[in-house]
């Protein structure tokens, strides 16, 4: 008996502890739950009771050098509608479709759907969110937004690029710097009961958007506008393909303008220009890739006669060869089992080496390279920055495409001695040849100077590397001297301009496939020749008729020179004039 009685008593202790270790669990996971847990309970009941809407920031302008504004915002709205709100949907339906000129069974899926908050159309017309937000329909929300809008429309529009519906950026300066322009968005907090339906008389939670950074850049309207224009005109004229053009300040990097005609509307970036055809056989995405492409760093090409810049460095930094060396041009070579003719047929016949560089002629480099051999071209083409980005602050630029070494025998040495058989972008010729006229610093091309805040405070200032001693002041020194002479007594002589010292070098590539009776015509020219503070190159892409760089290149630069020299350097014109001169082929 005294044993069951023991047994019962210790039977009601152990369910006692039982209970009282349970109580302490459930308390303890109260205490858990009430405190530590309280602020995240919280925040899910007020998930359970807010309905959150967007405030998109407002993006960052984007700014020439000298404060014009080339990419802007305007007031747009976003309509929205909450479905538990509506009260009369069929109203709502027809002065949304109709307001927004939109399919009716479009807007009547999007009315019907059961969800907290259904977006109608963004980017609307302010003028139209306000007319909508006049009919005070139930459950329609008009927010106020901001959508990205080109002043200029078409100016630097693969320079500059645009954005997408969501404000981000697409391609160029606005996708480069996008983290600094989209800013920050901000939010409205509406307090629901339920039902999701917005309780009367309660405030709404308001988070502003912070605005994005400004970004200033190294680009000039005047120029830009400009050179743009100057573009047009001769792409009209020689019925060519494009026109591209590079401005740039050599000493530091600095672009003033990029100019790539055709360009298309950037306030109109999906609508095709009428050089872009769609004969149906190829997809409507890449031929908008084919109308965004910016050919100063996105595309490569043989330059041809320009480059016998570099490799008159090369055979000047390697001591193979003085300005009075003699040679002897019969209008061709013949280089292992082929005869490579000179552009003068005739030939040139006995000239010195400086000479052979005023005639562009193509024997004397053959022989230069040969001197210098593809190991010494290939040390400098590195030096020079030729084999590797340029490091732009664009997005999608290209590198050159060049043999590699040990495939290089006698017939590519000549052809690569003058500016064929490989392939480089504009803007990395144009960095090699600031870096041979400005004592040797191979510099960072850029745009993007500095950013600011919505108060104009500077916020970020960019930095851009430069790598001295790509080659040495001496045949730099050298070289501004010899392309000084093309200018103004060899085939560049169309490169003067009246008042200011202009050195340069003119170019006529033959495109691939050899034969097919397509050329680019190009000149690079600088100022002034014994300072230089500016350099630019032009392209012209498949001309019709004559397409000799001499006589169709180097007058368009002569022509952009002489706006853009006295409107930048107006301190710099001479007293006297040189004297105007003829075409010559090369």
């Amino acid at each position: 008996m005294e044993t069951t009685k023991t047994y019962q008593r210790r039977k009601m202790l152990f369910v006692l502890l039982m209970l009282i270790f349970l109580l302490a669990v459930l308390l303890a996971r109260m205490w858990y739950i009430m405190v530590n847990r309280s602020q995240h309970y919280k925040e899910r009941a007020d998930d359970l009771h807010e309905r959150e809407r967007v405030i998109k920031a407002e993006r960052g302008i984007i700014y020439d050098r000298n404060g014009v504004a080339l990419a802007t915002n305007q007031s747009v709205c976003t309509i929205s509608v909450i479905h538990n709100q509506i009260t009369d949907p069929e109203a709502v339906i027809q002065v949304l479709s109709e307001t927004l000129e939109m399919d009716e069974e479009k807007v009547r899926k999007r009315v019907e759907k059961v969800s907290s908050i259904e977006r109608i159309r963004s980017n609307v017309p302010k003028e139209t969110g306000d007319l909508i937000r006049s009919y005070k329909l139930a459950g329609v929300m008009v927010d106020e937004d901001y959508s990205r809008y080109y002043p200029f429309d078409a100016l630097a529009a693969k320079t500059i690029g645009f954005t997408g519906g969501d404000n981000q950026g697409i391609i160029g300066l606005e996708v480069m710097y996008d983290d600094y322009l989209q800013g920050d968005e901000g939010r409205i907090l509406t307090v629901t009961d339920v039902r999701g339906i917005e309780v009367e008389n309660s405030a709404e939670t308001r988070v502003d958007p912070v605005v994005g950074e400004s970004l200033h850049l190294s680009l000039d309207y005047n120029i830009q506008s400009y050179v743009t224009q100057v573009a047009e005109k001769v792409m009209k004229q020689k019925q060519a393909k494009s026109v591209s053009v590079i401005l740039m300040n050599p000493q530091n990097g600095e672009i003033y303008a990029m100019v790539n005609v055709p360009e298309f509307n950037l306030n109109e970036p999906f609508t095709l220009i009428d050089s872009i055809t769609d004969d149906g056989g190829v997809n409507t995405q890449d031929l908008l890739n084919q109308m965004w492409r910016n050919g100063c760093i996105n595309d490569t090409y043989e330059p041809g006669s320009t480059f016998k810049i570099i490799t008159a460095t090369s055979a000047l930094e390697k001591n193979v060869v003085t300005l009075n060396d003699t040679f002897s041009c019969p209008g061709f070579r013949i280089v292992a089992d082929r005869k490579i003719r000179c552009h003068k047929t005739g030939g040139h016949g006995s000239e010195t080496f400086t000479e052979g560089f005023m005639n562009s002629c193509n024997p004397v480099f053959m022989d230069v390279g040969a001197r210098v051999g593809i190991e010494g071209l290939y040390e400098y083409f590195e030096r020079l920055g030729l084999f590797e980005k340029t490091g732009v602050d664009l997005p999608g630029e290209a590198t050159s495409i060049m043999h590699k070494i040990e495939n290089v025998g006698a017939v590519e040495l000549a052809t690569i001695s003058f500016g064929q058989s490989f392939q480089i972008t504009p803007l990395q010729l144009l960095r090699a040849v600031s870096a041979v006229i400005n004592g040797g610093n191979l510099v960072t091309p850029h745009l993007g100077m500095y950013t600011t805040d919505g108060e104009g405070n500077t916020q970020t200032v960019f930095d851009y590397p430069v790598k001295s001693g790509a080659i040495s002041k001496e045949t730099s020194e050298t070289m501004k001297e010899l392309l000084g002479l093309v200018v103004s007594e060899g085939t560049g002589k169309n490169g003067q301009v009246a008042g200011y010292d202009v050195g340069g070098k003119t170019a006529t590539s033959q495109k691939l496939p050899r034969g097919s009776g397509k050329y680019i015509a190009s000149f690079i020219g600088f100022s002034p020749v014994e300072d230089p503070k500016i350099i630019g190159i032009i392209l012209i892409d498949e001309p019709v008729g004559t397409y000799y760089g001499g006589t169709i290149a180097a007058p368009v630069m002569s022509e952009i020179y002489e706006m853009v020299l006295p409107y930048l350097f107006p301190e710099d014109k001479q007293e006297e004039t040189q004297e105007e001169t003829g075409d010559d082929l090369s």
